[in-house]
């Protein structure tokens, strides 16, 4: 599988989740998420954007990735433009790291716009800050692997038709959800969780529990 992790410029916590999510990873990073590359151990192939956020000190290691420069006044983002050249490189499955929090709330809601898009085209989109992961729902049927007691919300894009939750403290048996609703806000897992969706455009945001040391 050829997975690329992007490395954004929203906030990121180092997990073992996420060192597990991004091993074996080709990594990009879009503008300011270069910081990232050092919190979690690793060096870029390539540095991508205009380099208006960039941070001013990097470990030389990190100054020497090789960068393609875009101009500041273009019309894409610096972490789509990432996204682009990745799947021009044979990108199938996208960590989008960084993708939520930081100063620009605008470019965390592109990220979720941007991941949805992307699930619809068949890849296979994760977006994760550390601490919170968006995974787009796919029409049909989707199971997942969370703890007990971990939150989670489904954020609906649109109308939601035929939407069932199961293995959850408040289940749901096939009901329709009008967008801007908040009936599918806070919710908790309690087994593993299973989600039907017959129509609509949703995202799974959950909060991973953090994970016990032996």
């Amino acid at each position: 599988m050829s997975q690329y992790t992007i490395l954004l410029g929203g906030e990121l916590v180092r997990t073992p989740a996420l060192d597990r999510q991004i091993a074996g990873s080709r990594i990009i990073a879009a503008d300011s998420g270069i910081q990232h590359a050092h919190t979690l151990g690793l060096v870029p192939e390539l540095w991508v954007g205009d380099f208006d956020s960039a941070p001013a000190l990097l470990p030389p290691h990190l100054n020497s990735v090789p960068k393609r420069s875009f101009p500041v006044d273009k019309d894409s983002t610096d972490g789509e433009l990432a996204v682009e050249i990745a799947l021009e490189k044979g990108a199938i499955r996208l960590v989008l790291a960084g993708a939520f929090g930081g100063a620009r709330t605008d470019h965390a809601f592109l990220h979720l716009a941007l991941g949805l898009r992307l699930a619809e085209k068949g890849i296979d989109v994760l977006l994760t800050s550390g601490t919170q992961e968006g995974r787009p729902l796919s029409r049909g049927c989707s199971t997942f692997d969370y703890a007990k007691g971990t939150l989670f919300s489904i954020l609906g894009f649109s109308d939601l038709a035929g939407l069932s939750v199961r293995g959850a403290k408040w289940e749901l048996a096939a009901v329709n959800v009008p967008f801007g609703s908040s009936l599918t806000m806070s919710n908790e897992v309690l087994s593993q969780l299973t989600i039907e969706l017959e129509q609509g455009c949703a995202m799974l945001l959950a909060h991973p529990l953090p994970e016990q040391g032996g």
